[in-house]
């Protein structure tokens, strides 16, 4: 058996898998949101560390962890934890991926330096990054100016601290190292010229090693192999190892990924390009494009009493045209292709004939399109052509938002029978760093339980939501 620690926004899981990498149990435990000012977002590492501990000591009770032969973590991304190499202890809540504080630091990089990052990086430059949030604790924590004066400072995103709770070493993957801004994504290391720009001296961050790799035996007794981001552990658990291969995660928000193979594409429209993986000497790029809304939309519209739940939508939504309204999810903004902090959601197109219906289709097709609209310049910044998406994720249960999505970008959809795909590829990658099993013999794992393909269609309706997309934006300033 294998063991994933899922630690992500909200919750954290741990997962055991089977040999043929099916769900055994299931332990979850949610932790405390922290909002000390409006747009900061923290987390207490403390309280992240204590979750952990027990979501694997319930997946252990009446097993025994000797049958576990390997455990790989997957994680939250970006959200930066600064602990003391000397007391072991955290010296700052982390600040969490969604956290805005920096922007006023970013927008003054971006002047300056917005081209050259990207060129490095893969990245647009962003506060979403994890190098503005460790620039901002040096600045304006006291505890973390000491520990760096001392020479005691550590700083890691929240697989490396996990890693470091485990194994007592310091260390990252890959994956997620490029989600920092100061990863250099040709030679994969820590960046220098970006190391001076950002003033945070190399020592404080971790070790960058292959995301499929022993580690070390963790105090359960189970070794610890792999370390992954979490999009991209769901782009290995949807076994997208093969170039042109894209999987869709549809949660809160929507993240498709495209696996570009061992070629970084540079986006010059807004798309990012990070590490998928680095297994033995070959690394796997990706092209990344996110919707920041889309659970969250399904969320809202209930909460408002538009409707009752998320199965009326789809099923109102399939018996209906939008009827000329147009939904845009720019509820906190918009993600790539657009980086547009002030655009807001909009609503738009309604009469006295406007029904529940209407708004509902309008709803599922506001998410098909913004992902259409990722898709489309994925296939063109690539060169590739798109073929299949695979998804994964709550969202992905409604048929008919597939329906929508297969409809609009001509692209056939699967969903796999294991939707836990995130977990799966972490524990996939645990397997393969332990020498257990090889990337060839996972592909006969791939099962698929719902497959779609719908005739291209809805481009005139797509193109007014277009219209509608460029109004939502520049709202707030």
């Amino acid at each position: 058996m294998f063991l994933a620690i899922d630690q992500g926004t909200t919750s954290t899981r741990a997962i055991l898998f089977d040999e043929s990498f099916e769900v055994v149990k299931i332990a979850r435990r949610k932790f405390k949101q922290i909002y000390p000012k409006e747009g900061w977002v923290e987390h207490d590492p403390n309280e992240i560390w204590k979750t952990v501990e027990e979501v694997v000591k319930e997946i252990l009770d009446g097993q025994d962890a000797k049958k576990i032969k390997a455990m790989g973590i997957t994680n939250q991304r970006e959200t930066v934890v600064a602990w003391d190499a000397k007391t072991g202890k955290p010296l700052y809540n982390a600040i969490v991926w969604q956290c805005r504080r920096t922007a006023p630091m970013t927008e003054e990089l971006k002047k300056f330096h917005g081209d050259f990052i990207h060129e490095r990086t893969g990245l647009v430059v962003d506060p979403y990054f994890s190098a503005s949030k460790m620039k901002w604790m040096i600045d304006n924590v006291d505890e973390v100016r000491k520990a760096l004066d001392m020479g005691t400072l550590r700083f890691g995103t929240i697989d490396s601290f996990l890693a470091y709770k485990m194994t007592g070493k310091h260390v990252t993957d890959h994956s997620n190292a490029s989600r920092t801004m100061l990863y250099n994504i040709h030679n994969g290391n820590w960046d220098d010229e970006l190391l001076n720009i950002f003033s945070i001296p190399k020592f404080t961050l971790p070790e960058i090693i292959n995301t499929a790799k022993v580690i070390d035996v963790t105090k359960w007794g189970i070794l610890l192999s792999a370390l992954v981001g979490d999009q991209q552990g769901a782009l290995f658990g949807q076994l997208a190892f093969d170039e042109g291969n894209v999987k869709l995660t549809m949660g809160t928000g929507s993240f498709i990924l495209m696996n570009t193979g061992e070629n970084a594409v540079l986006s010059d429209k807004g798309l990012l390009t990070t590490v998928g993986w680095k297994i033995g000497e070959k690394k796997t790029y990706a092209l990344e494009g996110s919707v920041f809304i889309t659970g969250a939309l399904i969320d809202w519209l209930v909460s408002i009493g538009l409707f009752k739940d998320p199965v009326e939508i789809s099923e109102l939504a399939d018996k209906s045209e939008n009827g000329g309204v147009y939904l845009v999810p720019a509820f906190t903004g918009l993600g790539a292709p657009h980086w547009d902090p002030t655009a807001r959601g909009l609503l738009i197109g309604i009469t006295r004939a406007t029904a529940r219906e209407n708004i509902a289709r309008a709803a599922l097709e506001g998410i098909a399109f913004s992902i259409k609209e990722i898709i489309d310049i994925m296939a063109e910044d690539s060169g590739i052509e798109i073929n299949v998406l695979r998804v994964d994720g709550g969202v992905s249960n409604s048929d008919v938002l597939l329906k929508i999505i297969s409809k609009s970008t001509g692209v056939a959809v699967q969903r796999p029978k294991v939707v836990e795909t995130t977990a799966r590829g972490a524990a996939m990658l645990a397997a393969v760093g332990s020498g257990l099993t090889n990337m060839d013999d996972l592909r006969s794992y791939m099962k698929i339980d719902v497959e779609i393909s719908e005739k291209k269609g809805l481009k005139e309706e797509y193109n007014v939501w277009k219209k509608a997309l460029k109004r939502s934006k520049n709202w707030t300033t």
